[in-house]
């Protein structure tokens, strides 16, 4: 007999509701969960692609060790056998430091590797660490933690409450928000239009977002930053700023005026191709609004100044009394393990970056990670503190990240490679040991990140939906045999007593001699639900281990299928702030002495056509294209040319197109589009599935272009170390 589950979805960062109906092992139907107080039963095409991910032929189910060179699947005794050999002698050999860490998009989606990685990371005490955050959000995070003092004190939009929202570099029609969980972004963008809002779209592309919007204005790629100083400017200039609750809890206010100075929209406006009057007319129609807020995501992250796009977003709010205001940018205030609600409220420690660098480029450390795009020179580059070991966690850098080319040969030369991943994919074809995850289905899932970027506050927990096999560990499980590895009491020790002293070492930092009591109280939890319990339970809505009858713990998330709805956003100013001043630091020197290169850059000619990427509804991550329900329909790797652009290089709609840059070239299919601007082409992230030794077939029977061959790979936002991913001068030639 079928059985019916709730599930929330792990596929992009909605977090949607589900249920699921099951039988005998088998889904059969995957639907919204109308219940759900979060979504409401809102669903996007990927959440009925569960079904195919996990009954899917290619995914990983036991181990796979590389035998005469081929990956062949082993016991688990003999996977971990393996990889303590391998590890061991590493660390053995060359230390801690000649190993590295590389973490994936989807371990945010996984409650395990999320809670359990930083164990990994204290045991390993490795420098060389590395995450798909410097490839598309790592501006954002550098700039709201020097300005709110920790790194996911990122302010949202009250988008409910709005009357004016202004979105500059995304594309939350197809994303549901990106560093902004807002499941069904359509109709709360359609529920402001109705109630007499606006919404207005800056994107060199007409957007799905855009297509739904008020106004859409074409945008250069990369020159966000222009345009956001010229919109600064006029608030300034034409007595539009207005901090109102604000103006108590700021600092650096005549510092910020000062460097904004030379930066007026007359002066801007031909980099960012942007008239001046059109920038005024939107800094005057944004200070008017009665409720507004300016969001700004990938597109303003991934160029040279994304740190600077960044904190000119928040700069702009904060202007104009947004920030902590009902309908502007509010703060959500997360129910577990955020920075932000811990310790003491309205004060900090704040933040510093460079505390190391690169061995090879010397690019800084920001958030206790180097630059992705640094992994594959420090693997191949010899001397002192040269990488011979890689773990890497649901990540796919070959094919997601620039230099993929260098790092796959890179990687095919190291002594040690694990991963944990559920498929071999173009990056974990080069490991000595594949350790298989879990299907999301198989596994408890909590929103550890996304409850700190909801549109609401709320808390959510889903048990298994469905039984792993009886001899697949845990994620976590995997994670702490490592730690077993590296600590030197080997891949077979009991790593449940391990966790239990390691869990019992942090209780005493934090709780002193009530350690064991509260350790006490956890049991019989083990894994992430005891760490789960423990981050509710000391939360600020938690119980606090009985001191606050009725708050919060994991057995009240347990008996509330649906969540606990715990209120919309509300002002948490200065209670949110951990700077050492107590103040949101509007001018940071860093940021303020970045300004230099705009100077720089202003003098320099624009590229005559230049490449951006695009993300998909259906393949926001490269593992989705073997999904049979998203990769069916018409072809989506395709490069949208705008009809000027096609013409003068005599492209054609459906024809194929040489795209050359000075670092690759690929070939792709033509769509010839109005939506673009012209002198901007566009292709989709995440494709390039025609590499050797994968087992993603679906995939392999499109493999669509890799955009990333285009970019160059030590071009970064010096701030933060993201890559560029846009605006990269490129030449075009149609193909037979």
């Amino acid at each position: 007999m079928a059985s019916l589950s709730q599930r929330i979805c792990p596929l992009c960062e909605a977090c949607c509701g589900l249920e699921i109906e099951h039988d005998s092992g088998r889904v059969l139907r995957i639907r919204g969960h109308d219940a759900d107080l979060f979504s409401h039963g809102f669903l996007c095409p990927k959440a009925v692609a569960l079904g195919d991910l996990h009954h899917d032929p290619d995914r990983l189910r036991q181990p796979m060790l590389r035998r005469d060179g081929r990956l062949v699947p082993v016991s688990w005794e003999q996977a971990w056998d393996e990889a303590e050999q391998r590890l061991g002698a590493v660390l053995a050999k060359h230390g801690p430091q000649a190993v590295a860490t590389v973490l994936g998009n989807p371990v945010s989606h996984k409650m395990g590797l999320t809670l359990y990685f930083p164990r990994l990371a204290r045991a390993l005490g490795t420098r060389q660490m590395y995450s798909a955050s410097s490839v598309d959000q790592m501006p954002k995070m550098l700039a709201v933690g020097l300005m709110y003092g920790t790194w996911l004190s990122v302010p949202v939009p009250d988008i409910e409450r709005s009357d004016y929202l202004l979105v500059i570099g995304a594309n939350p029609m197809v994303s549901n928000g990106s560093l902004w969980t807002v499941p069904d972004f359509r109709g709360k963008a359609k529920a402001l239009r109705a109630r007499g809002g606006k919404l207005v779209v800056i994107d060199p592309r007409r957007s799905e977002t855009a297509q739904a919007a008020d106004a859409w204005h074409p945008i250069r790629p990369g020159a966000d930053a222009f345009f956001l100083l010229g919109f600064a400017h006029t608030l300034i200039a034409e007595g539009l700023a207005d901090l109102r609750h604000l103006a108590d809890h700021v600092a650096g206010l005549d510092a910020l005026r000062t460097a904004l100075a030379p930066y007026p929209p007359e002066r801007m406006a031909a980099r960012c191709a942007i008239d001046a009057e059109t920038i005024r007319t939107l800094a005057r129609e944004f200070a008017r609004a009665p409720r507004a807020a300016l969001y700004g995501r990938i597109g303003t992250c991934t160029q040279s100044f994304g740190t600077l796009s960044s904190w000119l977003i928040d700069v702009i709010n904060v202007l104009c009394g947004r920030l902590d205001a009902q309908g502007g940018m509010l703060f959500p205030k997360a129910p577990a393990f955020a920075a932000n609600t811990r310790g003491k409220p309205g004060i900090g420690k704040g933040l510093t970056t460079g505390r190391y660098h690169a061995r090879v480029s010397g690019a800084p450390e920001v958030q206790g990670e180097l630059p992705l795009t640094c992994l594959a020179e420090e693997i191949d580059t010899p001397g002192p503190g040269q990488v011979r070991g890689l773990i890497s966690m649901a990540a796919n850098p070959v094919l997601s990240a620039p230099n993929g080319a260098r790092l796959a040969r890179a990687l095919a030369d190291l002594d040690c490679m694990i991963s944990l991943d559920i498929y071999q994919n173009e990056t974990t074809r080069h490991a000595h040991v594949i350790l298989p995850g879990l299907s999301p289905l198989e596994d408890a899932h909590y929103d550890v990140s996304f409850t700190q970027l909801a549109c609401r506050n709320v808390a959510r927990y889903s048990p298994p939906v469905l039984a792993r096999a009886p001899d697949q560990p845990e994620e976590w499980e995997s994670v702490m045999r490592l730690v077993a590895i590296v600590k030197g009491l080997g891949a077979h020790a009991d790593i449940a007593a391990l966790d239990r002293a390691m869990l019992l070492e942090e209780l005493e930092r934090s709780a002193g001699a009530a350690a064991p009591q509260l350790l006490a109280a956890l049991d019989p939890l083990q894994g992430p639900e005891r760490l789960l319990d423990l981050g509710l339970r000391t939360g600020p809505y938690g119980d606090q281990f009985g001191a606050r009858p009725g708050g919060l713990t994991l057995a009240a998330l347990q008996a509330a299928p649906s969540g606990i709805d715990l209120g919309p956003l509300a002002p948490r100013l200065p209670e949110v702030l951990r700077t050492p001043s107590g103040k949101i630091e509007l001018a940071p020197p860093l940021l303020v002495a970045d300004l230099a290169r705009i100077e720089a850059d202003l003098a320099t000619p624009a590229p005559e056509l230049v490449i951006i990427g695009r993300r998909q509804l259906r393949s926001n991550n490269s593992w989705m294209h073997n999904l049979p329900v998203l990769a069916k329909g018409p072809v989506r790797c395709t490069l949208l040319v705008h009809p000027v652009d096609a013409a003068r290089h005599g492209l054609r709609d459906g024809g194929v197109a040489e795209i050359r840059s000075a670092h690759g070239c690929v070939q792709a299919p033509v769509e010839v589009s109005a939506e673009m601007m012209p002198g901007v082409v566009s292709l989709p992230h995440g494709w390039g599935h025609d590499q050797p030794e994968t087992r993603m077939q679906v995939a392999a029977e499109r493999p669509g272009a890799n955009l990333n061959a285009l970019l160059d790979p030590q071009a970064r936002d010096p701030l933060s170390g993201n890559a560029v991913l846009s605006g990269i001068a490129v030449s075009l030639r149609a193909l037979p």
